[in-house]
This record gives structure tokens, C-alpha cells and sequence, in this order.
């Protein structure tokens, strides 16, 4: 999948909205949550791959700025 982050939840969001209204049929129901759990796995490795690229930068005690790793959230569901 080569989409954009923001039309792939732009793409999540309608099909959450078609899911919520219960309009409809069962077939095209599983296609749209298939296609959303897909997107779901997507977005979440780009956020990855994001959360990896940042860093922090911070102040050191001479004064001058260095770069560390963001720390992440040991609650976080990919650690």
C-alpha cells in the first residue's frame, strides 16, 4: 500500500461511519472491515516508523544542544 497517512484515515473514517450506520449488506460489510483492519496495520507502521525518526533535543550542562532518542512508552502496544 502506497497511501498517504492522511487519506488513509480519511479512507478509515468512512469506512467506519458506513460500518456504524448498519446499512450495509454483510458481504460488502466484511469487504469494508477487511479493507479497515488493513488500513489500521498500515497506519500503525507508519506511525512506527515516525516514532522512530524523533528525537528529543535537549540541553546539555555545558549548555549546548544534543539530540537523544524520544523515550517511548513502555505501555505502548509495539514495545
Amino acid at each position: 500500500m502506497n497511501l498517504p497517512f492522511e487519506d488513509a484515515i480519511k479512507r478509515l473514517e468512512t469506512i467506519v461511519h458506513k460500518l456504524e450506520a448498519g446499512e450495509t449488506p454483510l458481504e460488502e460489510s466484511l469487504k469494508l472491515f477487511e479493507e479497515g483492519m488493513g488500513l489500521i496495520r498500515y497506519c500503525q507502521q507508519k506511525l512506527d516508523e515516525v516514532e522512530k525518526k524523533v528525537e528529543l533535543l535537549i540541553k546539555n550542562e555545558q549548555g549546548e544542544f544534543e539530540t537523544k532518542p524520544f523515550p517511548v512508552d513502555s505501555n505502548h502496544p509495539g514495545n
